[in-house]
């Protein structure tokens, strides 16, 4: 589902559907992953992905492997929600890993997070054996440190999303206020602990296939 605080769902510029087409003409399954910021995009862009190939594709987001905000608080680490220790960074791989080994025969149910109760759910996405392309979007997709590094080579692709910092900004305190923090809280949560995550990732991105702007969906 588009995030409400997104730009507003553009048609893919046909370069980037060619891409796409491209990776499927060679048969089987294709895993695509979206990585970049907070607040660059993602979300959005895996929507227009899912569009662009209605019936062939499924979003499979990152997020979905938020560690429960009860073992966030044991380990100390509720206050830095979304670093890379709080994520199940394994269980994200092994998804993936099941996710390019599935059987056709089988259905793989990955976890799904609610912004509006801030947790992960499980179960809440199933991905069909006929699947043809499998998109996945979060932050941590290029990190080369613990877990996270077997991430990419399950990934057909990974494409880096970026948009002018002031925007991408607007976009995140906008969506914690919308999900309840004060005007002030919300500026603080992002100059606290979305911007270290976000330079954390923005340093990842000359290791992706594809730098995608935003602007582009302005035109092919």
């Amino acid at each position: 589902m588009q995030a409400p605080d997104a730009p507003p769902l553009a048609s893919l510029p046909e370069r980037y559907r060619a891409r796409i087409a491209h990776l499927l003409a060679g048969g089987g399954r294709v895993l695509l992953g979206l990585v970049g910021p907070p607040g660059a995009g993602k979300s959005t862009l895996a929507a227009a992905l899912q569009q662009a190939f209605p019936g062939l594709s499924q979003v499979v987001p990152m997020d979905g492997y938020h560690l429960a905000n009860v073992e966030l608080a044991r380990l100390g680490r509720a206050g830095r929600k979304g670093a890379p220790d709080t994520f199940d960074s394994a269980g994200y791989v092994a998804l993936l890993r099941r996710l390019r080994d599935q059987g056709t025969d089988e259905i793989v149910y990955a976890p799904e997070f609610r912004r509006e109760i801030e947790e992960p759910i499980a179960g809440a996405i199933a991905v069909l054996p006929q699947t043809r392309l499998v998109i996945t979007e979060g932050n941590y997709l290029l990190l080369a440190d613990g877990p996270w590094t077997g991430v990419a080579t399950l990934l057909d692709e990974i494409w880096y999303v970026e948009i002018p910092a002031a925007e991408r900004l607007r976009r995140l305190v906008h969506r914690h206020q919308r999900f309840g923090r004060s005007a002030s809280a919300a500026l603080a949560w992002v100059d606290q602990t979305d911007e270290p995550n976000a330079r954390l990732i923005e340093a990842t991105r000359s290791r992706a296939h594809v730098v995608f702007e935003w602007d582009d969906t302005t035109g092919a």
